[in-house]
C-alpha cells in the first residue's frame, strides 16, 4: 500500500514538474519580461434608473438622442468597466495600469471612487492580477471636495500603495516594483484646487529624478505614469489645450529621458496618440496617451516589454452584457440594443459624434454666451447664429443643399458621404479620439471641410450685413423686386474674381502647416499599435541624427503646403 502511493506522489510530482517546465519553456519562448494592460479616464458614472435625452435642446437621431455634451457613455460606463476587466482577466498581461480620471464626479461623490473599488478587488481575487492607478483631475480635490488625497489613498490602498516601495506625503505620487525588471513611478500630476490644470512643481520633478536614480541602482527601469500629458498630442497643445500637458513640457521631457525614462503614460485629453521626443543627448522618449475607456473608440493599450523592443497595441472593448445594462437602466429601445451588440464600438462612434455636435451646437447658442433679447447687439448675434446653425444641419447635397448654394458663390462642393457639416466636422474630431490622423490637406475631407467653412462664412457675413448693416436699404430694394443687397455682391464678387482672395490664400498657406498637423499625424510614430526601442537599446548619435531628419521632413512639409496652396492663386512663371 505504502508502495502504491509512492508511485501516485511520483507520478503526481512528474506531472508538476513537467507542467512547471512547459510553462517555462512558453514563457522563454516568448520573451516578454512584463505584459500591462493599460486604460486611462474610466470616468465612472452611477447610471440614471432610465436614459434621458439633454436638460436643453434636443438631439434629433433615433439611436442617440441622449447623448451628452461630454460624448461619454455614462450610463453604460460601469458595464463597460467591468467588459475591460473581463478582458484583462482572460488577457495574458501580468498587470493592470490606470492613469486617472477612474471617477467622473470623484471630487464631489466618494460613493463613485467605492464603487470602482469594488470592482478593482473583485477583479483582483478573481484573476490573481495586482492594479495600479494614479489620480486624476476628477478623482480628487481640496477645501470642501468630498474626496481629498487621503481619501483617494484609503480607498484605493490596495491598488498600488499596497505594494508601494515610497509613497509622497503631499500627494499620491508613489514607486513599485513591475516584475523582475521594471519599476513604476506613479506621478501624482494634478492640482488639487484647480479643475483640469496640471500641479507639476520642481519638487515632483526631484522626485521623479531620485526615484527613476534608485530604480538604476536596483537594475530595474524606469515607466512613468501620471494623467496630465508630458508630450504634445496636437499642434501647439500648451497653446491650444493648455490644461492637459504638463507645463514647460519640452523641459520636462528632456529631464525624463536624459534620467532614464522611456516609456510615459498618460490620459487626460481622451485621445488615442502616441509620440516621441529626443533630448539634446539622444536620449529618446515616448509619451503614450491613452483614450477615455468608455469614450469612442472604447479602448485600452496592451504593452510587452523586453530588452530589446517594446511592443503597444490598442484593443477595443467589443461586447457589454446589454442584459444587465437593460436591467439596470430603463428606457433601450431594442434598435439600440441591437445595434450594441452588432458592433459596439460603431454605436460609441454615432454616440460621440452626436455628443460633440451637441456640445458644439451649445456653444454657439446666444444663451450660453451670455446674450440677452435686451442688449444692444442681439439682433445682430441673432442673425449670425442663426443663419450659422441652419447652415450647419444644411444637407450637403441635393435640393437646398450646400452643394446648391456653393454653385451661388462659385464655390465647388466636392461629391462625399458626408450628410451636412457637422457629419463631416465630428467625423474629423472622432479621428483624433481614435488616433491614426491620415487626412493630407488634398485630402477629399480636408478639401471639403475647408470649402464648406469658406461657403459658410461667405454666405453668413453676407445675411449679417443684409439683415443688420443694410436693413433699411434692402427693405426699399424688396419693394422693387430686389434681393439682398450684400448676398447678391457678394455672390458676384465669387462668380468674378473666385471664391478666395490672394490674400486669403495666403493666410491659409501659412497656417498650413498648424492644420495639416490636426489632419495628419506626421511625427513618424504609430500612436496604436508599434514597436518602439526597449530600455537596452541606446544610441544616441543615431537617435539625434533622426531628429534632424524628423524637423527637416516636417520643414519640407511646410514649404510643399505653401507652395501648393499660394500656386493656387498666383500663376507663377514655371
Amino acid at each position: 500500500m505504502k508502495r502504491t502511493w509512492k508511485r501516485i506522489l511520483a507520478a503526481l510530482l512528474c506531472v508538476v514538474l513537467a507542467a512547471s517546465a512547459l510553462s517555462t519553456a512558453a514563457y522563454a519562448a516568448d520573451g516578454a519580461d512584463l505584459r500591462l494592460a493599460i486604460a486611462s479616464d474610466l470616468h465612472f458614472n452611477f447610471p440614471r434608473e432610465e436614459i434621458a435625452g439633454p436638460e436643453i435642446g434636443r438631439i434629433d437621431d433615433p439611436l442617440f438622442w441622449y447623448a451628452n455634451r461630454r460624448a461619454a457613455m455614462e450610463d453604460e460606463s460601469g458595464f463597460i468597466i467591468d467588459a475591460f476587466l473581463r478582458a484583462c482577466a482572460a488577457g495574458d498581461c501580468d498587470y493592470v495600469l490606470i492613469a486617472g480620471d477612474l471617477a467622473d464626479s470623484g471630487r464631489s461623490l466618494r460613493e463613485e471612487h467605492e464603487a470602482v473599488a469594488a470592482k478593482l478587488a473583485a477583479f483582483e481575487r478573481e484573476s490573481g492580477k495586482q492594479v495600479f492607478v494614479i489620480d486624476g483631475n476628477h478623482d480628487l480635490g481640496a477645501g470642501d471636495s468630498a474626496t481629498k488625497m487621503q481619501d483617494f489613498k484609503e480607498i484605493y490602498a490596495d491598488f498600488g500603495y499596497d505594494r508601494a516601495l515610497t509613497v509622497r506625503e503631499n500627494d499620491c505620487s508613489y514607486t513599485a516594483d513591475l516584475g523582475e525588471k521594471y519599476r513604476l513611478i506613479a506621478l501624482d500630476s494634478c492640482d488639487y484646487t484647480k479643475s483640469t490644470e496640471d500641479g507639476m512643481t520642481l519638487d515632483k520633478l526631484r522626485f521623479v529624478r531620485a526615484e527613476a536614480a534608485k530604480a538604476k541602482q536596483d537594475g530595474r527601469q524606469p515607466i512613468v505614469m501620471m494623467h496630465h500629458n508630458l508630450l504634445d498630442h496636437m499642434p501647439m497643445q500648451r497653446i491650444v489645450s493648455r490644461n492637459f500637458i504638463v507645463r514647460f513640457h519640452r523641459t520636462t521631457a528632456e529631464l525624463f529621458a536624459d534620467w532614464g525614462v522611456r516609456v510615459v503614460i498618460s490620459g487626460h485629453e481622451h485621445c488615442g496618440d502616441t509620440t516621441v521626443f529626443t533630448s539634446a543627448l539622444g536620449n529618446k522618449i515616448y509619451d503614450f496617451a491613452i483614450t477615455s475607456l468608455t469614450m469612442y473608440p472604447l479602448s485600452y493599450m496592451t504593452m510587452t516589454f523586453t530588452d530589446d523592443a517594446i511592443r503597444y497595441d490598442s484593443v477595443p472593448v467589443e461586447k457589454l452584457d446589454t442584459d444587465a445594462l437593460q436591467n439596470a437602466v430603463r428606457g433601450y429601445s431594442d434598435d439600440q440594443i441591437d445595434a450594441m451588440n452588432a458592433d459596439l464600438n460603431a454605436y460609441a462612434k454615432g454616440f460621440l459624434k452626436k455628443g460633440v455636435e451637441y456640445r458644439l451646437w451649445l456653444s454657439l447658442t446666444l444663451e450660453k454666451m451670455g446674450v440677452k433679447e435686451s442688449d444692444l447687439y442681439y439682433g445682430a448675434a441673432n442673425a449670425v447664429f442663426s443663419r450659422l446653425n441652419e447652415l450647419l444641419r444644411m444637407p450637403l447635397y441635393g435640393d437646398d443643399s450646400l452643394q446648391a448654394l456653393g454653385k451661388e458663390y462659385n464655390i465647388d462642393i466636392p461629391d462625399s458621404g458626408y450628410a451636412n457639416a457637422w457629419d463631416l466636422a465630428t467625423e474629423l474630431v472622432s479621428m483624433h479620439y481614435a488616433g491614426e490622423e491620415h487626412y493630407t490637406l488634398e485630402s477629399a475631407e480636408v478639401t471639403l471641410l475647408l470649402r464648406a467653412v469658406n461657403l459658410i462664412l461667405h454666405d453668413d457675413l453676407a445675411q449679417f450685413n443684409d439683415a443688420v448693416l443694410l436693413k433699411g436699404a434692402n427693405k426699399l430694394l424688396k419693394k422693387t423686386g430686389g434681393e439682398g443687397i450684400a448676398e447678391e455682391l457678394t455672390k458676384l464678387g465669387c462668380r468674378v474674381f473666385g471664391p478666395v482672395t490672394a490674400g486669403e490664400f495666403f493666410l491659409l498657406a501659412l497656417a498650413s502647416p498648424f492644420l495639416y498637423e490636426f489632419a495628419f499625424d506626421a511625427d513618424g510614430v504609430n500612436d496604436n499599435h508599434g514597436t518602439i526601442e526597449g530600455y537596452a537599446v541606446r544610441d544616441p548619435a543615431r537617435n539625434t541624427a533622426g531628429k534632424a531628419r524628423t524637423f527637416f521632413a516636417a520643414l519640407r512639409v511646410w514649404f510643399e503646403n505653401l507652395l501648393l496652396i499660394v500656386t493656387r492663386c498666383v500663376r507663377l512663371p514655371f
